[in-house]
Parts: structure tokens; C-alpha cells; sequence
């Protein structure tokens, strides 16, 4: 075995590896492209050939193949702890304004730190908004109504 396939064979093994360990579908499809690579390397081809394999190989796993995995991996998650938090309506208890770091919110019973999501935007007291994000111990928000 020549030395690039050894190479190409120690690529593919620690990105495998690495996908196994946190699976988040983020190396898979490099791990694809180094296999390919290491199959042309086996059969003679150039470096060159084999890089340019291993980089078209992995763009097109990632592009077309990576939305419909990730549509169906993560299908059935629950949301836990923080997540679940993201997309519930709050009230705002003291006027949120970003340019003074002011704001605070009731949600789910507990007071927290509040942003606007639009850092122009003044979110008067009694307000509801809704979570876009959680950054820290802050909760990004974004007005839904009028009070």
C-alpha cells in the first residue's frame, strides 16, 4: 500500500471516528470523499485526481444529501431544558431597550434577562413577545402584539 493510501485510509478512520464520537452529522460526509480517495489511490490515480475526488465527492454528499439526514435524524428530538424555552410567549415586566442593557421577562414563572432581537426596538412593559433565542442568561425576544 502506498503511502497516499495509507494517508487516505487515516483520514477516513479518524473522521469516522470523530462522527461516532459526537454525531452530529458534521464529518460523515467528508468521510465519504476520503473513502473515494482512498479507493483512486489504490487504483494508481494521481494525487491530484485523488484530491480533486475527495473534495467533489464530499461537496456533493454535503449538499444533497445532508438536508434529508438531518430531516430525519433529528425528527423525533425533544426539546429539553433551554430549547424548549425558544419559540414561548412571555410578558415583558420592565421596558426592554438593548442601547441601556434594560429588560426583563416573565417566562414560565421565572424572571429573565431580556434582549430585543431588533436592537432599534423600545418593547414597553406588559408587552408579549416571543423567545427567538437564548444567549447566556439572556432571552432574545421579539414583540408579537400589541398592548
Amino acid at each position: 500500500m502506498e503511502l497516499e493510501s495509507v494517508c487516505w485510509l487515516g483520514i477516513l478512520i479518524v473522521l469516522v471516528i470523530i462522527e461516532l464520537a459526537t454525531l452530529g452529522l458534521t464529518t460523515i460526509w467528508f468521510a465519504g470523499g476520503a473513502l473515494i480517495a482512498f479507493i483512486a489511490s489504490l487504483l494508481g490515480a494521481s494525487i491530484a485526481v485523488q484530491v480533486v475526488l475527495f473534495l467533489a465527492v464530499s461537496v456533493v454528499l454535503l449538499f444533497f444529501t445532508r438536508p434529508l439526514a438531518v430531516k430525519y435524524v433529528n425528527k423525533n428530538r425533544i426539546k429539553t431544558n433551554v430549547d424548549s424555552l425558544i419559540g414561548q410567549k412571555a410578558i415583558v415586566l420592565t421596558d426592554i431597550d438593548n442601547l441601556r442593557e434594560e429588560g426583563q421577562v416573565r417566562l414560565d414563572g421565572k424572571e429573565w434577562t431580556a434582549r430585543s432581537e431588533n436592537p432599534d426596538e423600545i418593547i414597553k412593559a406588559g408587552s408579549v413577545v416571543a423567545v427567538q433565542k437564548i444567549s447566556g442568561v439572556k432571552v432574545i425576544v421579539k414583540k408579537v402584539r400589541e398592548e
